[in-house]
């Protein structure tokens, strides 16, 4: 009975080791007495008990890899770049990749730094950030070159992010507000002097009209003033005494016109009982005198012609 136990125990032990169960996305190595024998693939499997051995579960899945390197511009900024590397193992070099590589991490991340602090210092810190995708391909070229001798496939590399020097990028913030509002005050000087080219064009306007308009109502006073004359010639009254009447009726009705307004100053000239009459005097002399050289000048000037 003991002899029967210890038959069913190795038999047992020979079919728990000879049989074993490979997952999805990955694969085994089957070594036979310590030499590579085959890789098995995903489903149930078998190998010779106690002669073979089976590797751990290698993973066939996409895998990334993420590396934060530290390098600096041609510009002498220092900058942080996160390169995000995909890589898978193909199915037929599983044997490659776990014979001839320990550490494929450490393997990867060597050549992004080789590459990243080969292609950036060549660059100023506004083409890194423009170039980035650059970077990518020629870290993703570098890596394919050189990993796939190792079973390893690059899939896609990425540089997921650009991280200046703090005080670098409180420059760059400062510049760029700087930049905007150098804009918006060339914006808001445009903008005022057209104000103030379109108010000295109304301003103009306003003049040219309210010139227009006084001069409009100091002919319409002329002719005003010719008809009254006109008026009084035909009553029987001589253009001398006829101006005088004006004058005085005129110097009366500004009289009255301040008189209305209860807050009107009026400045009074000292002057003699008999000053208003002498004005008058003095005003109808100036009219006598002014027609006279009229006058006369025109009787030049017929006589220049005949002459002529």
């Amino acid at each position: 009975m003991i002899f029967t136990y210890v038959l069913l125990f190795f038999l047992l032990l020979l079919i728990l080791d000879g049989f074993f169960i490979v997952r999805q996305q990955t694969a085994v190595i089957i070594e036979r007495l310590g030499k590579f024998h085959s890789v098995r693939f995903a489903g149930f499997q078998m190998k010779l008990p106690f002669i073979d051995r089976k590797s751990k579960p290698i993973n066939l899945r996409i895998q990334q890899l993420d590396v934060i390197v530290e390098t600096k511009t041609k510009d002498d900024v220092f900058v942080h770049l996160k390169v995000s590397t995909q890589y898978q193992i193909p199915k037929d070099r599983v044997k490659d990749a776990y014979y001839k590589l320990e550490d494929p991490a450490a393997q990867i991340t060597s050549y992004i730094f080789d590459v990243v602090r080969a292609e950036v210092p060549k660059m100023r810190l506004d083409d890194v950030f423009e170039r980035k995708d650059d970077i990518a391909i020629a870290i993703k070229s570098e890596l394919n070159d050189a990993m796939i001798e190792y079973g390893y496939n690059i899939i896609k590399t990425l540089v997921t992010d650009i991280d200046p020097d703090a005080q670098v990028k409180a420059a760059m913030n400062r510049i760029n507000a700087a930049e905007r509002e150098k804009v918006a005050a060339q914006f808001e000087g445009d903008a005022q002097r057209i104000r103030i080219v379109e108010r000295a064009k109304a301003e103009a306007e306003s003049k040219r009209l309210q010139g227009k308009g006084i001069a409009d109502q100091r002919r319409e006073i002329a002719k005003g003033l010719e008809e009254s004359v006109d008026v009084l010639n035909r009553a029987g009254i001589n253009p001398q005494e006829a101006s005088a009447l004006i004058v005085i009726t005129q110097h009366y009705d500004t009289l009255q016109a301040i008189g209305q307004d209860n807050k009107s100053n009026l400045i009074l000239l000292p002057n003699a009982p008999n000053t208003a009459s002498n004005l008058l005097n003095e005003m109808v002399a100036s009219l006598v005198a002014a027609n006279k050289a009229s006058e006369i000048m025109g009787h030049d000037e017929d006589g220049d012609k005949d002459e002529k």
